[in-house]
């Protein structure tokens, strides 16, 4: 479990988080949703130790972050940042390897071979394997990233907006790979994303934030309203919902 609790974070004279309390549960996929300014990648760089808070804690299993050693750290958190800049020409292979750096300082061993296969097979990468990542298209760049954030084989995995300008199927291929990792790995994912129908469908948790505030927070069926969610976005939203999951149309809101 990862808490949170009275966080504070300034720019300068601007406050983007305020107060901030909230918790991520263990062993699930939690994602973090609001509009833009929200403070969401701020708290999400902040629980990566990327930034450093102006007031309060994060604790992991009820140990502070701050107390744990930044190799240590490393071993147990992974982080893919937005568009992570990328000027090397590397392979696949290459690329993934690493996300075993916390372990093996770039000496690979054994073991950092068989958690790099394991994170290219897990994606289903192999055909692309000796390919230049600068080659590749960003759906499949975005897919090798993510590999390299799998083979560093932390508990939590931190994601900031991994949907970015990426098509419906290589969206569908990333939040499928997210879902496989909590179900059949137990891995801890947090995500920020502003596409809500992946959100509601692909989440077992929500946190939804506006103006560095946590605005609700809870179980994905449970606070995916049309209520919720037109509050915190300032449109209006008409939720369709079936046994395959729900459609939040935002689309075509109620008078338009």
């Amino acid at each position: 479990m990862i808490h949170i609790n009275q966080i504070e974070k300034n720019y300068g004279a601007r406050r983007v988080l305020d107060n901030v309390s909230v918790q991520f549960p263990k062993g699930k996929v939690t994602s973090l949703i609001g509009p833009n300014g929200a403070g969401k990648t701020t708290l999400l760089m902040l629980i990566a130790r990327l930034q450093q808070a102006n007031g309060g804690e994060i604790a992991i299993d009820g140990r502070s972050i701050a107390a744990i050693k930044i190799q240590d750290y490393a071993r147990l958190v992974a982080t893919l940042r937005q568009s992570p800049d990328f000027h090397l020409r590397l392979t696949v292979e290459e690329l993934v390897a690493f996300g075993r750096f916390p372990y093996s300082r770039g000496n690979l061993t054994r073991q950092d071979r068989q958690a790099i296969d394991a994170a290219i097979a897990f994606l289903s990468l192999d055909n692309l394997r000796l390919a230049y990542v600068d080659e590749l298209s960003g759906g499949q760049r975005q897919m090798a990233f993510l590999a390299m954030t799998i083979a560093q084989q932390t508990d939590i995995l931190l994601l900031d907006e991994p949907l970015n300008n990426l098509d419906m199927q290589h969206a569908v291929q990333i939040m499928r790979a997210l879902r496989r990792l909590c179900d059949e790995q137990g891995r801890t994912v947090i995500l920020v994303i502003h596409d809500i129908n992946f959100a509601a469908n692909y989440s077992d948790h929500i946190v939804a934030m506006q103006g560095g505030a946590v605005r609700f927070s809870g179980p994905a069926d449970e606070v995916v309203t049309e209520a919720r969610l037109r509050s915190l976005y300032g449109i209006d939203f008409h939720i369709v919902r079936n046994e395959r999951g729900c459609v939040c149309n935002y689309f075509t809101p109620t008078g338009a």
